[in-house]
């Protein structure tokens, strides 16, 4: 079952998790991905919510999206398995969809998003399901300095980031 929210009114919940880890989870020709997430945006543009997810190019995320534009956001919320959540986004920020099944592997149970193609994850059931409205390439040579220790000169971290503006289509908390 689920609790259909106002994602506003669980702003704090969600902004609080963020820098501890979120999964953004994508899908594209029956493969799903999830990855772990630190950095993002709530709030409201063109007169809609959305939720603002960064996306370095050099990930397999990237590639799904680039497919479909659909995501999710799942946020761990209320009882859960702090081993189970902690596991995940370990698991999710460490290594690459392209390899293997993270959402197997990491033992959580998915559950059919209701207007987008990117399941929710029961485990995080705070669950925002979103489409891009709009996707702007952050240009590493117009970031502030004191922000280029993300991008090093060379590797997969030295790609620039995709902001996906995602406007959030439904949003609701997963119960039992």
């Amino acid at each position: 079952m689920k609790q259909e929210i106002n994602p506003f009114d669980y702003a704090n919940d969600i902004l609080k998790a963020l820098p501890k880890g979120i999964i953004l989870t994508s899908e594209a020709e029956d493969c799903v991905n999830a990855m772990t997430i630190g950095w993002g945006a709530l709030g409201m543009e063109w007169g809609v919510p959305i939720f603002t997810a960064y996306v370095r190019t050099s990930r397999f995320t990237y590639e799904l999206m680039e497919r479909t534009g659909e995501f999710t956001i799942c946020v761990p919320y209320g009882e859960r398995s702090d081993k189970i959540v902690q596991k995940t986004i370990a698991l999710c920020g460490s290594e690459s969809g392209r390899d293997m099944d993270k959402l197997a592997k990491a033992g959580v149970h998915t559950v059919d998003a209701e207007i987008v193609r990117p399941p929710a994850i029961k485990e995080f059931p705070l669950t925002l399901e979103c489409r891009a409205m709009l996707e702007q390439v952050q240009p590493i040579r117009d970031i502030s300095s004191s922000f280029k220790k993300f991008y090093p000169e060379t590797g997969d971290n030295s790609a620039p980031h995709v902001a996906y503006y995602g406007q959030i289509l439904k949003a609701y908390i997963i119960k039992d």
